[in-house]
């Protein structure tokens, strides 16, 4: 029976791989594994619509899921698209589950209270002042897992890392053991938060790469420990890369001074034709009124004269029609700003239009991602095991390629897809 473990090391880049080959568990299997060196992510580069299109094979205008946060205006911060009823096309787990194989994710983004799910970890955080230990059973997890949740409670700390890593990649480990999942799909997120918090390349991204190493390790361990590891398929994959950024700026807040968020003097908005919802590195905007022409014109003069200037750090101004076109994003806004590879987004409409950066959140750290996947270090692949052609070296892919080919390792079809087998790797 086949087993596939999908690991995401989340901004894990082609660069990285220097470090990795040298470690002791990437170095075990480095002369075995097939690798893509340089993997196109989706547009914004941002991680719950990336990881969507990486369990679907579809781009972000099929599957519904353009932002990490849910499209609520006038809020500086909103609830993340947690649950798996966001995404609008089948997934991995979806068609796994059909086929009557046994599934496993473990803080896989948009997951939460998937049908399809046997073991269910899902990245979900309290939302309102419950336990974590009742976050995760809201979100879907079953008794088997939260028995072995509490087994590693001493490590249970949300957003911390690496402390959040290695919690649910020892959940991960046990699940293993005793379940033995053919499809088991992981997102740790150490590397990801070191970049934010110190920048691209760092002496604290290359020590996490050594936790990597560890983690990996752990996986491998469980696996034999299971007795499938000469029948399980590694994909160790990234959504995106990032771009160091020297300041953040509030597309709002110029809107706002144009009239067309209107503030009170508390600073509360009050009325609103046109709202800029942060990607990081892009943003999208949305109409109150999408048929509202006056507020549609007025809106796209103001951005494009902001690109022009280049102060603002605005590079382009996507319409709708664009976005979709070049990008195969989609959704209701009617605008997206590209960010001039420096400046990062926020969702301020208060001022001032320029703020100084600190560590608060995604948007606002050293580095940060969202932008056009072109730019910038690339996300890279990984892959070793049985059905994987050894030594095996593809230039370019793209991430919705990944899902499409573990969906053939597995013996399913993910049916009419934006991806395609990256035949390259496979035996």
């Amino acid at each position: 029976m086949r087993h596939v473990i999908v690991i995401s090391e989340d901004a894990m880049v082609f660069e990285d791989t220097e470090t990795l080959k040298h470690l002791p568990n990437f170095g075990k299997i480095w002369d075995k594994a097939a690798r893509v060196n340089r993997v196109r992510s989706i547009y914004p580069t941002i991680t719950y619509p990336c990881h969507v299109s990486m369990m679907t094979g579809m781009y972000p205008d099929k599957h519904g899921v353009v932002n990490n946060e849910r499209p609520i205006m006038c809020e500086k911060s909103s609830p993340w698209e947690f649950f798996a009823s966001a995404v609008k096309v089948p997934t991995l787990f979806d068609k796994a589950h059909e086929a009557g194989m046994k599934t496993a994710c473990i803080f896989w983004p948009v997951c939460a209270q998937s049908p399809s799910i046997d073991y269910l970890l899902a990245e979900y955080w309290p939302q309102h002042g419950e336990s974590v230990r009742q976050s995760y059973i809201d979100a879907g997890a079953s008794p088997d897992v939260i028995k072995i949740v509490d087994r590693y409670a001493n490590l249970n700390v949300p957003r911390q890392h690496p402390e959040a890593d290695n919690f649910i990649t020892m959940c991960a480990a046990d699940i293993i053991r005793e379940f033995k999942p053919q499809l088991l799909m992981l997102h740790p997120a150490n590397i990801d938060a070191y970049r934010h918090g110190t920048g691209v390349f760092s002496d604290k991204v290359t020590h996490g790469l050594h936790e990597i190493d560890v983690g990996l390790g752990d996986i491998m361990r469980a696996c034999r420990d299971a007795g499938i590891y000469d029948d399980t398929d590694f994909f160790i994959v990234s959504d995106h890369g990032q771009l160091n950024i020297s300041r953040s700026v509030s597309p709002n807040a110029m809107l706002a001074k144009h009239g067309l968020i209107d503030v009170d003097a508390d600073g509360k908005i009050t009325d609103w034709r046109a709202f800029c919802k942060s990607a990081a590195l892009s943003s999208q905007v949305y109409l109150k009124d999408p048929n509202d022409k006056q507020a549609h014109d007025a809106t796209y003069a103001l951005l494009s004269d902001m690109c022009k200037a280049g102060i603002y750090g605005i590079s382009r101004v996507y319409t709708a029609e664009e976005a979709e076109r070049e990008e195969h994003l989609k959704g209701g806004f009617s605008f997206v700003l590209e960010s001039d590879g420096f400046s990062s987004f926020s969702n301020d409409w208060k001022g001032p239009y320029v703020r100084t950066l600190d560590n608060s959140d995604y948007r606002f750290g050293h580095a940060t991602h969202g932008h056009q996947p072109d730019k910038g270090p690339q996300p890279t692949l990984i892959a070793f095991g049985p059905d994987i052609k050894e030594g095996a070296v593809v230039e370019r892919a793209s991430i919705v390629d990944e899902p499409v080919t573990v969906a053939k390792v597995l013996g399913l079809d993910l049916g009419d897809t934006d991806g395609k087998v990256i035949e390259g790797i496979l035996k």
